[in-house]
């Protein structure tokens, strides 16, 4: 359930180049969607328990994320259904690819007969299509997905990928979310696409443990738009639990980060197939080898 209010933290800074910092920063530090205003970047966190202490520990994280960038951050309180009401505002139909459409549940999508409507309605949960990391993947599982695909979605959020991978074609997804906020509004799209018989829905940490138990060869396919520094330690059991000829995208990902990221995957076993860029996120098809 989602809290009666939220921490509103806006990071102030003069240089646009320093965005994707901020943004990977602020999604570090819990928030689930990012807002680009006028003059800093904003997110919505659930309310901890001492504002005062969490700030001056949010300032070092997201210093540490854009050194050398002048921030500045300040915060304020928001109850949740003025939050409800400016998040619905601004979300409308989306087309992602040649076939995926992303649309609110109180919007109406001009869809052709080919294409594949993603019928999304976020909340809290990061995961709506505003976001380029999140188009990137889409558009890398539109075109890598094959009929009858087990696949794994690591940090489900909304809920997208799994829906989307079930409606392109998958035959079973294993949609993981470690935070429990996030699992009711998964749950509730899942069941508004009518994909939950398709989908297992799991509230846990994905790590080396939850990865060996699921046992090598047990994925066709892995999605998981998640930050570099959470996919990289990942990579080696990720190989170990894709079948033969498997195949894994990734997301969440800073151009930046992109060198580093793939010299981690072909050091386990990976081949770089495809790449999407937006902005300045990278995402990324992998293949076995």
């Amino acid at each position: 359930m989602a809290p009666d209010r939220w921490l509103v933290l806006t990071v102030h800074a003069p240089a646009d180049e320093a965005g994707g910092a901020i943004a990977e920063g602020l999604i570090a530090l819990g928030g689930t969607a990012i807002v680009e205003e006028a003059d800093g970047w904003s997110t919505y966190l659930p309310p901890p328990d001492d504002p005062e202490t969490f700030i001056d520990e949010a300032r070092e994280m997201l210093r540490a994320h854009a050194p050398g960038a002048e921030l500045r951050l300040s915060w304020r309180w928001e109850p949740n259904e003025d939050w409800t009401v400016a998040w619905r505002r601004g979300l409308r139909p989306r087309r992602v690819g040649e076939r995926l459409i992303v649309a609110p549940t109180w919007t109406e999508p001009a869809a052709g007969p080919e294409d594949i409507v993603l019928w999304i309605d976020p909340q809290m949960a990061f995961g709506t299509g505003e976001h380029a990391s999140t188009r990137g993947v889409l558009r890398l599982l539109e075109a890598s997905i094959r009929p009858g695909d087990r696949v794994l979605d690591v940090g489900t959020g909304s809920g997208i990928l799994a829906i989307a991978a079930v409606l392109l074609g998958a035959s079973h997804v294993l949609a993981v979310e470690s935070d429990p906020v996030a699992i009711p509004t998964a749950r509730e799209n899942l069941e508004r696409n009518g994909v939950a018989e398709a989908v297992t829905l799991e509230n846990a940490l994905v790590d080396h443990a939850y990865l060996d138990a699921l046992g090598p060869g047990s994925v066709d396919l892995i999605v998981a738009n998640v930050l570099s520094g959470v996919l990289i330690p990942l990579l080696p059991a990720f190989r170990r639990v894709l079948a033969p000829a498997g195949r894994a995208i990734l997301g969440g990902i800073l151009t930046t980060e992109a060198d580093r990221v793939v010299a981690a995957a072909e050091a386990v076993g990976f081949d770089v197939a495809r790449e999407d860029v937006e902005d300045e996120w990278w995402s990324v098809l992998l293949t076995a080898r």
